[in-house]
């Protein structure tokens, strides 16, 4: 893991998938340092999956992800403009969605990004550059960095969306499970490819036995502390298992929460 740092946004990288693979995904927590972050309204080739862990992060006109929610942002579904205020922390996962339109590297997307500003410059979330005759262009910068990443123009699946799905786990009731001291709570399954969200309790000494799902399962401890094959994990460590990966035991040292995530099954 490491850190990338500019004067407003401040990112952890966690975990990341495997480059050109259809679920290649990112997972990473931020902060937002002095002056704030913002971007225009707009859309990805990819989903999301939006944690907040401190604060509250406005994601559109008169729209507010409270400190404690979870948002599922669909490929293809516009959102924004963001802005995030000083002081937001959140666990953003970006994966390739349910179409197999894959997700772009952090190292693609920076050496896209570093051709870029050679023939332009990046303003307010857009590419601003002169083309072949002469005439001044804008373009989004998500766009214009998937395009000089792959060599072909961005391909949006039709929605299968119409809005972003926000979630208060506080109002979901959890479940008990066959291990005994470990119960979910379950937030949601998406599209056809099943990419699911939610959360697992492990009591204190009790034993989650994780890595047992048919796709990439993605954990990030949100509370307590657990030992892993010898090694102990606290709050917002993360964990990646491959399908079928487990069981692998995690025990609760004290009384944890985690979030899961599934990413789509291809």
């Amino acid at each position: 893991m490491h850190f990338k740092v500019d004067t407003a946004l401040e990112q952890k990288f966690l975990l990341t998938g495997e480059d050109d693979s259809p679920n290649n995904y990112l997972l990473n927590v931020g902060r937002t340092g002095e002056g704030g972050w913002a971007t225009p309204r707009h859309r990805h080739n990819f989903d999301q999956v939006r944690f907040v862990l401190k604060g509250n992060y406005p994601y559109g006109e008169n729209k507010v992800l409270p400190e404690g929610w979870v948002a599922y942002f669909p490929e293809s579904v516009h959102y924004g403009p963001q802005a995030r205020p000083e002081g937001l922390e959140m666990m953003v996962c970006q994966f390739g969605g349910a179409s197999g339109n894959g997700f772009l590297s952090v190292k693609r997307r920076e050496a896209a990004n570093d051709a870029l500003k050679k023939r332009g410059e990046f303003k307010a979330g857009f590419f601003h550059y002169t083309d072949n005759a002469g005439q001044p262009q804008v373009q989004d910068g998500s766009e214009a960095c998937f395009e000089q990443a792959t060599g072909r123009r961005v391909g949006f699946a039709s929605p299968r969306y119409d809005d972003l799905v926000v979630m208060n786990p506080a109002n979901y009731a959890w479940l008990p499970t066959a291990e005994a001291g470990v119960s979910v709570k379950p937030l949601g399954s998406f599209t056809e490819r099943n990419a699911r969200l939610g959360f697992v309790r492990i009591e204190a000494e009790a034993i989650y036995s994780a890595g047992q799902e048919d796709s990439i399962q993605i954990l990030f401890v949100a509370k307590g502390r657990l030992l892993v094959e010898g090694q102990e994990l606290g709050p917002r460590s993360a964990l990646e298992f491959c399908a079928n990966e487990g069981p692998v035991g995690l025990t609760a040292l004290e009384p944890v929460e985690i979030f899961y995530m599934v990413l789509p099954r291809f």
